[in-house]
């Protein structure tokens, strides 16, 4: 099953392996639109038959919302450049411990038509 949220934010890219060209522009405040997708997996559940209840998800990715959205992420605390690898790792790292069964995290910024998954699988 999987859940998506959207948030709006913020960031600079100051890095040093960024082309001259493209730098300045980078390095400047600017913002994207975010969807994360979240995937969990599973067997399905007694006589319900859910893999996971939707209630437990949604506040789960609520609280990890919360710390991205209308945020300068360049402050948030843990994630490092904002880059859709890194914005993934940390959102995995939030939901991990209230999920089980999470199985992949997508973050895309549909208006450029970008994205990058992580999945991780048991050994």
């Amino acid at each position: 099953m999987s859940r998506s949220f959207v948030f709006e934010a913020a960031h600079t890219l100051n890095r040093r392996d960024i082309d001259p060209p493209s730098m300045d522009a980078s390095r400047r405040i600017h913002g994207h639109s975010y969807r994360a997708t979240v995937e969990v997996t599973g067997a399905p559940m007694g006589e319900s038959g859910m893999v996971l209840d939707l209630a437990q998800l949604d506040a789960a990715l609520t609280r990890v919302s919360e710390r991205l959205d209308h945020r300068l992420l360049d402050d948030v605390a843990g994630l490092g450049p904002a880059t859709l690898e890194n914005l993934c790792a940390f959102i995995w790292r939030a939901l991990a411990p209230h999920l089980v069964g999470l199985s992949r995290v997508t973050v895309s910024r549909d208006a450029r038509g970008d994205a990058c998954s992580l999945s991780m699988r048991e050994a």
